[in-house]
């Protein structure tokens, strides 16, 4: 299950690269909105991204993660945030926020990696994301895709070995 929520889109395409990934990888994959009530119970591995806006995760992404954390397996979970925008974005690490963090430290889980956001005025959808998206040092897109699918790409290399390793 590759789930996220996404407000003006950017986290979306990120969660559809990981799953394009991982079913290149010979992975079976079910790609959904947080929001659409999808449960984890019936899937081998769980993906889990939210965008992120002023160190806080979209409702949608906190929702689902506080529902389902006790369902998830540690070892086959992964979560994953984006936001950051402007110079040094594709490499910035933001810390998980408190709540996301407590439920992290509760189940075992592992700490999200964050990926660079994009902001433009195309895809902005308040005056304020507008303004801060028109040409300037915060406007552009952030996101580095190979770093992005090389960590889907280890991921289906993990899910491949604890497959296996069912298997025997």
């Amino acid at each position: 299950l590759v789930t996220y929520a996404s407000k003006m889109g950017s986290t979306q395409q990120i969660a559809e690269a990981i799953g394009h990934e991982l079913e290149t990888s010979g992975i079976r994959i079910t790609l959904a909105p947080c929001a659409d009530s999808v449960s984890p119970e019936t899937f081998d591995g769980v993906i889990l991204g939210s965008a992120i806006y002023t160190r806080r995760w979209l409702k949608a992404a906190k929702r689902f993660l506080k529902r389902h954390a006790g369902e998830l397996d540690p070892k086959t979970t992964w979560l994953f945030h984006s936001g950051p925008i402007g110079e040094g974005a594709r490499e910035q690490q933001v810390p998980a926020p408190k709540a996301i963090s407590r439920l992290i430290a509760r189940y075992g889980l592992r700490a999200p990696v964050t990926f660079g956001g994009r902001l433009d005025t195309e895809h902005a959808t308040g005056p304020l994301s507008r303004w801060m998206g028109a040409e300037g040092p915060l406007s552009g897109d952030f996101r580095d895709w190979d770093r992005i699918r090389a960590w889907a790409s280890d991921i289906a290399q993990q899910l491949d070995r604890d497959s296996a390793e069912r298997q025997q």
